[in-house]
């Protein structure tokens, strides 16, 4: 048994949905469970049918969604023939679904009207590909992922309910191998459901996380996530066009990566793994004879610098008002405030009276986040700036990444630097 999980960009027109297929004749009779994205930036068009929507403009809303519509059926026009009215027929279901609640007036909060919303992305994908397939005679079985991830009522970000979703995915293990009428089953990443069936999303990026949970529970021989670049790379290819490929990763360093803000790897996607020791290949889907990237335990010695840039930055200063130290008392009431807004700090410098903390600049919960700490510091924002990491840094590299910048804070150890600029 294997996970492959699939991103926007692989499925995002029809020549790549054909070397999709191209790329799963190499694996012909093994058991494959497949997670796929939402098609190219299907996503982010959802998220503006949502916010047309929760601002009152319906018909702004149905119109925006009516283009996501005839885009999916286009697709489906050209790389369906025989499969092309059981294909629509399942699709016209989800876009009723979806335009029954955009008739409606918003009644509950923001992020509950962006997961029944912004979840349909994936279910259109999915359909789609998996009627490709069976067209294509390499037959498969698509599964809605709402009927097996049970999470809780926390929209946008929701916690998986780890003992119902195993249940549920034991099952499926155990029909899969009784029924053995397809060695493939297709579904979605991304989302999940309550117990009283309202979609839910696992935070953006968040396939990647489907797809180790499917491994962890499905005790799968790996995990591989197919994207368009050789692997793991030293840096973003498209800054830096130099970037090396890192053939092997720890778990450990990749966390690392990801919580400093390396888009390659969701950060909740290696925890599943490590659990049960599952290796995670990441490789290139338009050349799948490329060895990619293998992360695992084992610990990988003279790795590269790792170049981590993060744009949109604001930089809070904090300071006591009354000139007390920041002690543990305050310390903890800015964490309350933190898990409360949703916010997770970049990088945080402490003073015996002031504190400065690096966020990614999202006007709203920066806005939310100054009003209830200024209850016990004095709060004044600065925004427009820079966040350079470099994992395994050399200070040669370090300044000529930093050279003509106007350095605001700078933080490091012997591993990593951290350098906030204009």
């Amino acid at each position: 048994m294997k996970v492959f999980k699939f991103g926007g960009a692989s499925v995002n027109n029809i020549e790549r949905i054909q070397n999709l297929k191209n790329l799963l004749d190499g694996f012909e009779g093994e058991q494959l469970m497949i997670i796929i994205s939402a098609m190219g930036k299907t996503t982010n068009a959802l998220e503006k049918v949502v916010e047309a929507f929760f601002a009152g403009n319906k018909d702004e809303a149905l119109q925006l969604f009516e283009g996501i519509k005839k885009q999916h059926i286009t697709t489906s026009k050209y790389i369906l023939v025989t499969k092309f009215n059981e294909c629509l027929a399942q699709l016209s279901e989800f876009f009723t679904e979806i335009e029954w609640l955009l008739h409606d007036k918003p009644v509950r909060d923001f992020d509950y009207y962006y997961d029944q919303v912004v979840c349909v992305g994936e279910l259109l994908s999915t359909c789609i590909i998996s009627h490709f397939l069976n067209e294509y005679e390499i037959p498969n079985k698509w599964l809605d992922v709402r009927d097996l991830i049970r999470t809780d009522d926390n929209f946008r970000d929701a916690t998986i309910d780890w003992d119902y979703t195993a249940e549920k995915v034991n099952k499926l293990q155990q029909e899969w191998d009784k029924e053995q009428a397809t060695n493939i089953y297709i579904t979605q990443g991304f989302i999940g459901s309550t117990d009283e069936n309202e979609s839910t999303t696992l935070g953006r990026e968040g396939s990647d996380f489907t797809a180790a949970i499917f491994a962890n529970l499905l005790n799968a021989e790996s995990l591989t996530i197919w994207k368009d670049v050789e692997g793991v790379m030293s840096a973003d290819p498209k800054q830096f066009p130099d970037a090396q490929l890192i053939s092997e990763l720890s778990f450990d360093e990749v966390i690392e990566m990801a919580y400093y803000g390396a888009q390659v790897i969701h950060p909740k996607t290696i925890k599943p793994l490590q659990n049960k020791g599952i290796p995670l290949h990441v490789k290139c889907f338009l050349d799948a004879s490329l060895a990619g990237t293998t992360i695992y335990k084992k610990q990988v010695k003279n790795l590269p610098p790792i170049v981590i840039i993060k744009q949109n930055q604001a930089l809070m200063h904090l300071h006591s008002q009354d000139f007390s130290f920041v002690g543990e008392k305050p310390m903890s009431r800015l964490y309350e405030i933190f898990a409360h807004i949703k916010i997770k700090p970049n990088l945080i410098q402490t003073g015996a009276i002031s504190l400065q903390i690096c966020l990614d600049d999202k006007s709203d919960k920066i806005d939310q986040l100054a009003a209830e700490a200024s209850s016990i510091f004095d709060v004044q924002v600065e925004k427009g700036l820079s966040l350079l990491t470099i994992r395994h840094f050399n200070n040669q590299l370090l300044n000529q990444m930093i050279e003509g910048k106007e350095i605001v804070l700078k933080q490091q150890d012997r591993e990593t630097v951290q350098v906030l600029y204009k």
